[in-house]
Formats: structure tokens, C-alpha cells, sequence
């Protein structure tokens, strides 16, 4: 995988467009519950908190709700660097999910998140000249699938960071079930997700002529592509056959780098013996590996940079870990 060029005249290295939802979570099953963590959560926000912990410059492209909750979530953002001048508060609600481990560390999800303030993100809400002083635009499958303004915004971002020269990182992050009632089937049977993955995938290939870098994940994005691959190396090898660069996330396996026309190479990534939590690991990757990217790192060091920071969010509860210790090694260097 060759090294993409960095961007360190700029005045921000990552912008991020999405959705940050407020994290309710319990230490056993919601139903029994007699108290609930409150800390918040997004794919997008994740990356960003991780990259801005290893010294990366961060702004993030949202809508906050402005409830109880909402000055309270631009002050966290805040706290870790993230500039938030295009993240405003607006009339609305914001999105809350609720997150519990079953007995058997399996974790479970209650999502309130329909007509949130996020999802009323649009096209309007992106400035070309803020996407213009950033080396690297995040985007996500999730923002295109909360709303179909949200879906615009992600296409005009993505438009507009290619005429300005930022390299635009897409993240599929496919979730059937968030398809499913976008498409109109909130029931989840095999219609709905067929309708669902239908539009997942035409929202995919929209995006797809701007994207430089693609992060998926396996197995779950590779139900986009058809025929679908069986394997993580076949998957890297076939999103890269669409003409982008690619760092495939395969969980504990590791990642598979790989070049349009090239062979995949594999990173593995160190066995995590005390995982507690896998919530918001690829985010974390996905920071912390366009972090090392920004910092000239060639990609298979930046890929080991962002399992290490992977390897800390999976043995903390939630979406954002807390810090790394000062003692602790740090990740770009673990």
C-alpha cells in the first residue's frame, strides 16, 4: 500500500462530518438495571477523539440538539481538542442509545435516535472553505443512513474535500438494521433488509468516485460488494479493484492493506488477552491510523499504531475510553 501524501500546511489534519449520540450504559441487562453510565458516542466523534489524543488537529461537522444534553456534549468534545464551530446547537433532540453486556459479554443496544438534531444535518451545513483547511475528511456509511439530507451532506462533503485537495477517508460501516428503516421496514424481515442493503449499496457507490481511502470492516462491509467475498483478504482485495486505496479492519485478525491492482498485505494485530468491550474499536482505529497516516508514517506502521489504540478502547467500557495513562507506553510508539 503506497504512502498518501500528507497535508501538514493545512490548518487542521482531520474533519469529521456525523452523528454523536448520547451513551446510556449498564453494567447488566437494561431491563434490571438500578443505574445508567452516561457518557456519549458516534462513529465519526470516536475517530476524532482518538486521533486528537495522539496530537492530531480535529473539527467536527454536526447538528447538536439543544436539550439538556447538548452543551454538555460540545464541552467533552472540546475537552479533547476537537473544535466544534461547525458542530452548533440548533433546536431538537439529541439521539441516545442505551448499552448493556449480557452474561456472556455480548453486548446489547437500544437505539432513540429517529428526527434526532443530527439527522437534520444537510447540505447547507457544510462550508467548503472549512473542509478546504483540513488535510483528511472522514465520512461514514451511518451519516449517510440516519436521513436523506444527512446522505446529501455526506455527497457534498465529499464533492467539495475533492475539489479542495483534502483526502477524503469513508468508513461503510454497515448496519442492515439502520438500512432496513431508511428503506421504509422497520420490522427488519428479508424484504426490509434486502430494500435496506439496496440502498446501502447505491449510497456506497455515490460517494465512491471522491473516497481516497477506503476503511472498511469484515465481515460486515462486505455484504456491499457483489458477489460478496468469503474471506478478509479477498474483500480488501476486491474494494480496491473499485479504484481506492484500502485498510481493511478483520477484528482481532488485524488489517489488510491494499493497493488498486495490488495483492493484500496483512498487519495482524496482538492478541488482547482482558477485551471487555468492543464498542467503537474500528473508530478508534480509524483515528488513530489517519493519524499516523498524517505523521508520515508508511501505512503497515500506521496500521500497528491504530491496533494499539484498538487494543486500548477494547478493554474499556463504551464507545470512548478514557485516556491512556501517562505511564502507559504510547500507542504510536507501543
Amino acid at each position: 500500500m503506497t504512502r498518501p501524501t500528507g497535508h501538514s500546511a493545512r490548518s487542521l489534519d482531520l474533519i469529521a462530518l456525523g452523528e454523536c449520540m448520547v451513551e446510556l450504559r449498564a453494567d447488566g441487562p437494561l431491563g434490571e438495571a438500578a443505574h445508567l453510565t452516561r457518557a456519549c458516542g458516534g462513529d465519526t466523534l470516536n475517530a476524532l477523539v482518538s486521533a486528537a489524543r495522539l496530537g492530531s488537529r480535529c473539527g467536527f461537522i454536526s447538528r447538536v440538539g439543544g436539550d439538556p444534553f447538548g452543551h454538555g456534549l460540545r464541552r467533552a468534545w472540546q475537552a479533547e481538542g476537537i473544535d466544534v464551530t461547525h458542530a452548533p446547537l440548533v433546536d431538537g433532540e439529541n439521539g441516545v442509545y442505551f448499552i448493556s453486556l449480557d452474561a456472556d459479554g455480548e453486548r446489547e443496544f437500544t437505539y432513540r435516535r429517529v428526527g434526532s438534531a443530527a439527522s437534520g444535518l444537510g447540505p447547507a451545513d457544510v462550508d467548503a472553505a472549512y473542509l478546504a483547511s483540513a488535510g483528511t475528511l472522514l465520512l461514514s456509511g451511518i451519516t449517510q443512513a440516519i436521513s436523506q439530507t444527512a446522505q446529501a451532506a455526506t455527497r457534498h462533503a465529499a464533492q467539495l474535500a475533492r475539489q479542495a485537495g483534502t483526502r477524503v477517508a469513508f468508513d461503510p460501516n454497515y448496519r442492515p438494521r439502520l438500512w432496513a428503516d431508511r428503506a421504509g421496514d422497520g420490522a427488519g424481515d428479508g424484504a426490509g433488509e434486502r430494500a435496506g442493503l439496496d440502498a446501502a449499496r447505491a449510497a456506497f457507490r455515490e460517494v465512491l468516485p471522491c473516497v481516497d481511502l477506503l476503511l472498511p470492516s469484515f465481515p460486515a462491509d462486505a455484504a456491499l460488494l457483489d458477489p460478496t467475498p468469503v474471506d478478509a483478504p479477498g474483500a480488501a482485495r476486491a474494494f480496491a479493484d473499485l479504484g481506492v486505496m484500502v485498510a481493511l479492519k478483520d477484528g482481532p485478525h488485524g488489517a489488510w492493506l491494499c493497493d488498486p491492482g495490488g495483492e493484500p498485505l496483512h498487519v495482524p494485530a496482538p492478541p488482547v488477552a482482558d477485551v471487555l468491550d468492543t464498542t467503537g474499536a474500528g473508530d478508534a482505529w480509524n483515528g488513530a491510523f489517519l493519524h499516523a497516516l498524517t505523521r508520515a508514517q508508511l501505512p503497515a506502521q500506521a496500521a500497528r499504531t491504530a491496533h494499539a489504540c484498538a487494543a486500548h478502547a477494547i478493554r474499556h467500557r463504551g464507545a470512548l475510553p478514557p485516556p491512556p495513562v501517562p505511564s502507559s507506553p504510547h500507542p504510536e510508539t507501543a
